[in-house]
Parts: C-alpha cells; structure tokens; sequence
C-alpha cells in the first residue's frame, strides 16, 4: 500500500481535475464537477464531497445549503493520474435543476429528450 499525496494527481492549468460523483448503491452517473488538491484532501478527511467552485471560486460541499449531501463511500484515481471517481451515498437530488442527476437530457435523432423532471 502506498501513501496518497494529492499533489501526485494531474491538474490543469487552473489547478483542478474533474471528478465524476456515482451513486453508489444504483451505481448511476450523478454529477461532474472539480476539485483541486485541497478538495481532495478535505474530501479524504471529512467524507462529505467538497468540489471548487468554478465561477464563485469557493469551496462547494455538496448538501450544504441544500440537504442534498454526498457522502464519501470510495474515492478512486483513473489510470492517468488527471480524473477521479467519488462513490457516493446522494441524499436527495445530485443536480442543482433538482433531479436526481445531472444527465437528464438525451441527443437521438437530432432531438433532445428530456428524461426526468424535476423531484417535487
């Protein structure tokens, strides 16, 4: 076994990686957001899903104002170093439109298909 430092993670120019949230139980995409090494390690220590903000430039832990938390289950770090997947326990809606993920729309045939509406 050996010792996680974030800094060994790729970032880019602006000092982040991407970070796909699945569920864990459903195993469904739910999100993808940012993080950057601090995220990473306060996401490590807490178990609550903290991502960076791109446009208000802050730390965002996912449920914080809205309830709809993400609870650490696994934190997994894909082959190139530059992407990670967070398996989570969601608690409520994963997006901010409120439906339990953000991949609520399909492209066939030219046309966008709404999947789910929102959660009430």
């Amino acid at each position: 076994m050996t010792r996680f430092d974030p800094k060994t993670l790729t970032f880019n120019e602006q000092g982040l990686l991407p970070v796909i949230a699945q569920d864990h139980d459903s195993r469904e995409v739910l999100m993808l957001a940012w993080m950057n090494a601090e995220a990473v390690a306060q996401t490590l220590e807490t178990k609550k899903v903290t991502y960076w903000s791109r446009s208000r430039q802050a730390f965002w832990v996912k449920g914080e104002t809205s309830g709809h938390v993400q609870t650490l289950v696994d934190l997994r770090v894909d082959c190139d170093r530059d992407c990670l997947l967070a398996i989570v326990r969601q608690t409520g809606p994963a997006c901010h439109t409120n439906r339990r993920v953000c991949f609520y729309t399909s492209l066939k045939n030219g046309a966008e298909i709404e999947l789910m509406a929102p959660e009430t």
